[in-house]
């Protein structure tokens, strides 16, 4: 029992609203940013930390940074297997935003790219906490 009681405390995602937001999909009148809603938690006040830069990268033009063409070709890379649902989105993404001129593959790689940069060394951090070599 206490091995539960140890467990990290992760901040409360609100799945309902993130699955409306992808669900919908582009509507004509273009997507509707969400009210921030105000944070208690130590752990979700972080998150929120996380929010507004990535409100700073949102300056940022959207298709500049992710739809371009990838410098390598899904040949070069591996399989990974997503939900059918978000095949569905990344799809339709790409072919109204980027206007059917990019891959799946090349969105993809933009936005793991971008992933990277900016949370690169919090993954760092992360890692290196989490890993204890035996010698």
């Amino acid at each position: 029992m206490e091995k539960n009681d140890k467990k990290k405390i992760t901040p409360e995602i609100d799945e309902a609203m993130m699955m409306a937001i992808m669900a919908d999909g582009v509507k004509k009148e273009g997507l509707q940013a969400q009210p921030e809603v105000s944070v208690g938690s130590v752990a979700e006040k972080s998150l929120g930390k996380e929010r507004s830069k990535a409100k700073k990268a949102s300056d940022v033009d959207y298709e500049e940074l992710f739809f371009k063409k990838a410098e390598t070709t899904a040949r070069d890379g591996k399989s990974v297997y997503i939900r059918p649902d978000f095949h569905e989105r990344l799809s339709r993404i790409v072919q109204i935003i980027g206007e059917d001129k990019i891959s799946i593959y090349a969105y993809l790689n933009n936005v793991l790219e971008y992933h990277f940069q900016e949370f690169g060394d919090q993954i760092t951090t992360n890692f290196n906490n989490k890993y204890k070599p035996i010698l």
